[in-house]
This record gives C-alpha cells, structure tokens and sequence, in this order.
C-alpha cells in the first residue's frame, strides 16, 4: 500500500514541476515577443517611406466526407520582419469571416516590429466563427526602404488519430507606391 502512495505521490510532484516550467516558458516566451515590438504612435513626425496592404488567406475548418464533416483547425498568423536591421510598424490586424464581415481587430494601436522579430496571432480550433474562407488583413508601414515581411497562416488540426497542417502565403493586395487601382477593404 505505501509504494502506491509513494507513485501517485511521485506522480503529482512531476506533474506539478511540468506545470510550473511550462508557465514559467509561457511568461518567458511572452517577455522576449514584448521586447521585439512596442507601440508606436503615427504622427505627422512619422515619415512612411514604404508600407503594404496584405491578404492572408485563413481556414477555421475545411470539409471531408463529401461536405457533411469539418475538420476544425486552430490558425496561427505569422509577421516576421526579415530586415536585417531596420524596424517595421504593423498598423492593422483585422480578422474577416467567409462573408467579409469583421470579426475581430487584433491590435488597437500600432505596434513597432524590431529587425528580424516576428509577432504571431491565433485563432483557436473552437473559434469557427471565420468559416471556411476566412482571412486576416494586415497593414504595415516602415520609415525606411526594408525587405518585405513575411506574412503567412499556419493552420493545423489533428482528431481522432488523424493530423493536418499547412500554410497560407500572405498577398499583397495594395502598396504604399502603387499608382494602379487596386483591391480595397473598408477600415471599420
């Protein structure tokens, strides 16, 4: 009888170790992204010398079994500010659903992108409310000549011993510099 006690009480403290560092990772993890970024504020001060509209293609769930399943997945938008050394402004993250609806704006105020940081938002399995053709956009701005960012969705989803992932490349939909009508999507 005291060697059961003695496991599940083994047990328990290595649970409890796991919790502690994986919070102790989260908040670190969490620390190290605010140090990358910090809130800008766009004045007449701001010089924009470049900056991009982006359309990330996003999947809450895709279908199987002839439409009648979805494969609900969790959705992770990727920014990453590949400049070697010169910092991006993310102005906008707004998230849409199939109708082109506004779901949810995810920063409130711009937010500076230090050289070669990158920033992540997710949207969880359970939020379907974006549906199968839902998208993110993105809008950036620098104060000087940089390399594009890379913007992308990572969607992934795995049930009942089955596992998908893929990504989805950002496209620009407008530039700073573009002389041309292009694709526009109303500011809420």
């Amino acid at each position: 009888m005291k060697l059961y006690r003695f496991f599940y009480w083994a047990v328990a403290v290595i649970v409890l170790t796991s919790c502690t560092s994986r919070e102790n990772q989260s908040h670190s993890q969490a620390d190290r992204t605010k140090q990358s970024q910090k809130l800008v504020t766009l004045d007449k001060n701001f010089k924009m010398v470049m900056g991009q509209t982006i359309y990330v293609p996003v999947y809450s769930h895709i279908y199987h079994q002839d439409k009648k399943q979805t494969f609900d997945l969790a959705a992770t938008l990727s920014i990453r500010n590949i400049d070697l050394g010169n910092p991006i402004v993310i102005t906008s993250v707004r998230y849409y659903d199939s109708d082109g609806k506004l779901v949810k704006k995810y920063i409130e105020h711009p937010i500076e992108i230090a050289a070669l940081a990158s920033v992540d938002f997710v949207v969880d399995t359970n939020d379907t409310s974006g549906g199968s053709g839902a998208k993110f956009i993105v809008e950036w701005v620098a104060q000087t000549e940089v390399s594009e960012p890379a913007i992308e969705a990572i969607m992934i989803g795995s049930s009942f011993q089955q596992g998908i992932s893929f990504i989805s490349p950002g496209r620009v939909i407008k530039s700073s510099n573009d002389r041309k009508p292009s694709a526009s999507v109303p500011s809420p």
